[in-house]
């Protein structure tokens, strides 16, 4: 009976846990309340107090920068901004317009001649082409028994008036911008054009018939991409040997060129050529590339071409 008594029933325990459960959570929002007191009463005496006179004299200093801000500049500054911005914008054309103008400026295009590389009168036809297309839908505008409709007209007068290279863009027009090479002529008068020059290696033979700063044309029967030689002496040998030991039927090589250049020598096609490439070629009527100095129309359209041909050429004998 007596050990009865310290026993818990377990509707008492369960009230003993309830009990204490309840007395942590009280002191734990105690503590939160008090924690939150402290930091407003902080926030609260941080705060700056401002006296009538004080807040008089920052009203007086605000109206001070408002009366001399400088609004008409700024109106002046977006009106050009906004000027600018409508300069920059290309006028949108229809589908249809646009392909109409592409068809008609490719015509005047094709008019020219097709081996003509002058890119300033390609730059002229298509200058005088949107002068007389601006007068024709200048007078669409005015004239009702015109074929242009009044408002493609309107577009058309728009986009010919606006900044032309972002038109010429707009419809995919491209043409390259013209290159001016300026060649400056230091020699005394009277001097030769090309100075003697001394080719590297031993002395050529007669029969190589050897022209500095020639490219001679022809099909290649030796690559030079990976036919070196120390000297144009060894290349134009190496024709000569090919030549003497050509099967029949084969093509001979009649035509030797050679890169004496250090720095590699130019060339239209895709390859970078290096210092002592040897070409072999061969052409039933040797025809020449380059001769002395690059053409003008040729360094516009290739403007890292030197002003003097690198290669030296021959044609043998045999």
């Amino acid at each position: 009976m007596a050990r009865g008594k310290w026993v818990f029933s377990y509707k008492k325990t369960t009230l003993l846990v309830c009990f204490f459960n309840i007395a942590v959570a009280l002191y734990v929002l105690r503590s939160l309340y008090a924690s939150l007191y402290i930091y407003s009463g902080n926030v609260s005496r941080n705060v700056a107090l401002y006296n009538p006179d004080q807040i008089r004299k920052m009203e007086e200093s605000m109206q001070i920068r408002r009366e001399f801000k400088p609004v008409e500049l700024i109106k002046w500054v977006k009106a050009l901004e906004g000027e600018f911005s409508s300069e920059t914008v290309a006028v949108e054309l229809p589908k249809h317009l646009k392909q109409n103008i592409i068809d008609e400026i490719l015509q005047r295009l094709r008019g020219l001649n097709s081996s003509s590389t002058d890119i300033a009168k390609e730059r002229e036809v298509v200058e005088n082409w949107r002068k007389g297309k601006l007068e024709e839908v200048k007078l669409a505008l005015v004239n009702s028994n015109s074929t242009i409709p009044h408002e493609e007209a309107g577009i058309l007068v728009r986009a010919l008036e606006s900044d032309w290279a972002l038109f010429c863009e707009e419809i995919g027009l491209w043409i390259p911008a013209q290159v001016a090479n300026e060649e400056h002529d230091d020699k005394p008068e009277g001097e030769e054009e090309f100075e003697e020059e001394v080719l590297p290696g031993r002395p050529l033979s007669p029969e190589c018939h050897a022209e500095l700063h020639t490219d001679y044309d022809g099909s290649a029967v030796r690559w030079g991409l990976t036919h070196h030689k120390d000297s144009a002496a060894d290349c134009c040998q190496a024709c000569l040997d090919h030549a003497k030991h050509a099967k029949e039927g084969d093509k001979k090589c009649n035509i030797w060129v050679y890169c004496p250049s250090e720095f590699g020598c130019h060339s239209p096609d895709i390859y970078q050529h290096k210092h002592q490439e040897c070409w072999l070629k061969y052409a039933e009527k040797p025809r020449l590339n380059f001769k002395d100095k690059y053409p003008e129309w040729y360094r516009n359209s290739h403007p890292s071409a030197p002003v003097i041909v690198p290669w030296v050429s021959g044609i043998t004998s045999s």
